[in-house]
């Protein structure tokens, strides 16, 4: 994720702004030119006149109106809703305080994932454009029954599902615990469960199932009884040596969407590290090894192992910092070399290298 300036200003900018805390100026987000925009009215109708490009005047998203969204929509076009909106299929009653606020939250971490999914110019049709498989998310409320199921956060065939009461940090918290698991975020569900959308769009409808196969494990055993029986028995001794997470070890397609969303973590996190300036250099490393600066697009690296090489440093300061703080690992994973291998594949998946 970069950082952005206000051009009326110049006033340093994130992603989520909405408004100019310098000028005043209302603030949206141009996916065409990947920039936040100050912006100044054009007339009636909810136009506005982006000072980032006076000359593509365009309109604010619908879902600005309830706070859920800062994009404008593509200049030139009638469309309601923004690139990422667009892709919105059941949306919660926002006639209820705590399913707008929840909402609100998940189209943080929703448009911080499209975000990178247009970085790398990736697939996105909705499912009025490909009825079969198009990107749609559905974010439900669990019903009123207590006793009732529960929503479960999924993905099937282009439609992602995403439980509402995740966007609640308690409920998120006692869910991660109960489930042994060292992170668990909103974020990283979206990122996951697009996984799973991109497995299908780029390895097995693009005919890399082989080559997939050869780094992930065969996808065609039964996915039921896989899961099953991690939830039996647990992850096999010595998983961390080959998988990312304890869940990567469930089946191959989930193995996949888990590296899929780490690989997303390290290469945002190091756009985030590099538009601060940040860069790692211990004065107890004498010999430099935990040494790093992030001076290249890591969304346009070359390689690997030019991420890898500067996440690892970053990965270890950002542990210790947060230790500092009383808290546990902000990464608490560790990515040996049949991990980064996995990566690597995740990676020149996504820049059409496989």
């Amino acid at each position: 994720m970069k950082l952005f300036r206000c051009q009326s200003c110049d006033n340093v900018l994130y992603f989520e702004n909405r408004s100019c805390e310098r000028c005043g100026h209302r603030l949206a987000y141009l996916p065409q030119l990947d920039r936040i925009s100050a912006l100044e009215p054009a007339g009636d109708n909810n136009a506005w006149t982006p000072l980032a490009a006076p000359d593509l005047p365009s309109f604010l998203c619908t879902n600005a109106a309830h706070d859920t969204c800062n994009w404008m929509v593509p200049p030139g076009t009638t469309d309601a809703f923004c690139l990422a909106c667009r892709h919105n299929g059941i949306v919660p009653d926002v006639s209820d305080p705590v399913n707008l606020e929840r909402w609100r939250e998940m189209e943080h971490a929703k448009h911080r994932l499209f975000y990178t999914l247009l970085r790398w110019n990736l697939p996105l049709k909705t499912r009025a454009e490909d009825p079969e498989h198009g990107l749609i998310f559905n974010f439900l409320a669990d019903p009123p029954d207590a006793s009732g199921p529960k929503v479960m956060t999924g993905h099937e065939n282009g439609i992602i599902t995403i439980a509402l009461v995740e966007a609640d940090p308690a409920e998120r918290e006692k869910r991660r615990t109960a489930m042994g698991e060292p992170y668990r975020t909103l974020l990283g569900h979206f990122r996951h469960e697009v996984g799973h959308h991109y497995w299908d769009i780029l390895v097995r409808d693009a005919g890399k199932l082989e080559p997939c196969r050869a780094v992930f494990g065969d996808d065609s055993q039964d996915y039921g009884a896989a899961l099953q029986r991690h939830y039996d028995q647990g992850p096999p001794a010595n998983w961390q040596e080959t998988f990312v997470s304890a869940y990567a070890t469930t089946h191959p397609w989930e193995d996949f969407a888990e590296t899929w969303a780490h690989y997303l973590h390290i290469v945002d996190t190091l756009e985030m590290a590099g538009a601060f300036g940040m860069q790692v250099k211990p004065k107890a490393d004498v010999e430099g090894e935990l040494a790093a600066r992030v001076d290249f697009d890591p969304y346009r690296a070359d390689t690997i192992e030019q991420i890898i090489d500067a996440w690892l440093p970053f990965v270890f300061a950002m542990n210790s910092v947060s230790r500092a703080m009383g808290e546990g690992d902000l990464y608490p994973f560790v990515l040996g070399p049949a991990v980064v291998r996995k990566l690597g594949f995740i990676h020149d998946l996504v820049h059409g290298r496989v």
